[in-house]
This record gives structure tokens, C-alpha cells and sequence, in this order.
């Protein structure tokens, strides 16, 4: 009697088991379980942990929470600006609402995965290159609307769209990379007018000054000489200025001629000026020669 009591005993154990290990249902801590029983949608969805449901009655399907990654294949299309262009993007996204993810779409990622390469051609065609090119971040969220519409129903939200590379023909490059060597040509001609315009400025205020006072062209005249002769050059060109010419011209004019273009001035004082002239002009002429000997 015993042993048979110990017998329906362990049968029943282990008829518990079996019913326990056909029934028990682990769900990992980013999935959720939908219960299906008799092909109907049965309670709540299924919290992460250790869950039991009906053998052969109750099956479950588990939904991955995490946000998924998916590249969407290059497209090509033609821009709104006639320009034939290959896109490639990238759209993450994930399941908010397991139930809607199973019942309302054969197959979420695949759903998913057809309306981003369809969105993806329809912005190539109502965008122009250079939208393509440098305005992608309007492009992202023109992108991620038109996907996150249809998915929302499906129980799928859209994280973010980003589109990754433009291919564009050998032809377009080429025509793009000119265009670019024409307009640094251009701002490097104007930055050199610019350039040449500031200089003559500075060089009619130097030439006015110099003319102002004409000793001061020979002293540029000595440090130019100075200059060159430092480089111990064997043979010196040396221009002499028509303004030092006319300066000994008129060092030279006797003090009669002076006195009648002086007016009110006394002679002796005219005579003395010119004197005066007449050593500065031998005075510079002997460092001249000095200079140009050396």
C-alpha cells in the first residue's frame, strides 16, 4: 500500500514537472510575451520574468524592445534639379506596442524596411542637390515623418533617420570641383586688387610726400643703394631721380635769377640759400660716390 501511494505520488510529481517545464515561459528583460490562446489575443502583455501559460492551449511570441538598426539600401533617383544621385541611409527604430507589432503587420521589420526605401526616393525626387549636400538635417526629419506616419499603427515608433552618403556621377564631380577652383580664383584676383589698390594709395601719399620735401627722396635713394651694395654685387645700376637733377639745377642758378623769382627777398639772403644748396647737392653727390665705390 505504501509503495503504491509512493508510486501515484511521484507520478504526480513528475506529471507536475512536465507540466511546469511545458508551461514555463522566460522573458528576458528587454522582450515582452503576447499570449495568444486558441488564435485569439488573450490578457495583457507579459511582463519580463518567469511566466506560465496553458500548454498546447497558450502560445506565446516574444517582441524585442531594444531600439533596432537598420540600413536602408542605396536609392537612385533623380533631383529636383535633374541630377541623377545614389543615397544610402540608416533608420532606427523600435517596438512601443508589442501587441499592435504582431497583430496589425506580417512582419514589422520588413514593413519597416520597405516604406524607408520608399520615403527615401520620394525626398531624392522633391529635393535639389544642394539640399542633399549640405541641408541633411531637414531632410532627416522630413524622412523620419513620412516613415513614423504609417509605422504608428503598427505599433513601431521611429527614434531617428540619417542619411549617410550622396553618390554623385564622375561627370557632377568633375563640373562641382571646377566650379569651385573658378570661385577661390576669383576671390584670390579680388583679394589681390584689393591689395594693389591699398598699395598705390600708400605709394601717391609717399610720392606726394617725398615731392613735398625733396631731400627725403635722397636719402631713399642712399638706403636703396646702401641695400643693394650689401649684397656685394659686382656690378651697380644706379638711376639717378630727375628730382635730384632739378634740385642741383637749382643749386646752381645765380643768385640774380633767384632774387627774381624770390620777389621781396633780400639778395645777400638768396645768394647765401643758394650756397647753401650748392653744398648739400656736392655733399649727397660725394656719398654717392662713396656708397657706390664700397
Amino acid at each position: 500500500m505504501v509503495e503504491e501511494l509512493v508510486g501515484v505520488v511521484a507520478a504526480v510529481g513528475a506529471g507536475a514537472l512536465v507540466y511546469v517545464a511545458s508551461a514555463a515561459r522566460v522573458v528576458k528583460q528587454y522582450e515582452r510575451g503576447v499570449v495568444f490562446r486558441l488564435g485569439r489575443l488573450h490578457g495583457d502583455v507579459r511582463r519580463p520574468g518567469f511566466n506560465l501559460v496553458v500548454p498546447a492551449v497558450d502560445r506565446m511570441r516574444k517582441v524585442n524592445l531594444q531600439i533596432v538598426t537598420m540600413p536602408i539600401p542605396a536609392q537612385e533617383g533623380i533631383t529636383r534639379d535633374n541630377v541623377t544621385v545614389r543615397v544610402d541611409a540608416v533608420v532606427y527604430f523600435k517596438v512601443v506596442d508589442p501587441a499592435a507589432a504582431i497583430v496589425n503587420v506580417e512582419d514589422y521589420r520588413f514593413a519597416v524596411s520597405q516604406m524607408a526605401q520608399t520615403s527615401l526616393r520620394s525626398i531624392i525626387g522633391k529635393s535639389e542637390l544642394d539640399d542633399l549636400l549640405s541641408n541633411r538635417e531637414k531632410l532627416n526629419q522630413g524622412l523620419e515623418l513620412m516613415i513614423d506616419s504609417p509605422a504608428v499603427e503598427w505599433g513601431v515608433t521611429i527614434d531617428r533617420v540619417e542619411i549617410k552618403d550622396v553618390s554623385l556621377p564622375d561627370t557632377m564631380k568633375r563640373s562641382m570641383a571646377r566650379q569651385a577652383e573658378a570661385d577661390r580664383e576669383r576671390r584670390a584676383r579680388l583679394i589681390n586688387a584689393d591689395a594693389e589698390y591699398q598699395a598705390s594709395k600708400k605709394l601717391s601719399q609717399a610720392a606726394q610726400q617725398m615731392a613735398d620735401t625733396p631731400s627725403a627722396l635722397q636719402l631713399r635713394l642712399l638706403q636703396t643703394v646702401m641695400a643693394v651694395a650689401a649684397e656685394k654685387n659686382s656690378t651697380l645700376v644706379l638711376p639717378i631721380p630727375v628730382e635730384l637733377l632739378r634740385f642741383l639745377e637749382r643749386g646752381q642758378q645765380p643768385p640774380a635769377e633767384s632774387a627774381g623769382h624770390a620777389g621781396v627777398t633780400d639778395r645777400s639772403e638768396i645768394a647765401e640759400r643758394a650756397a647753401d644748396r650748392t653744398e648739400q647737392a656736392r655733399e649727397a653727390m660725394d656719398e654717392l660716390r662713396r656708397t657706390v665705390e664700397q
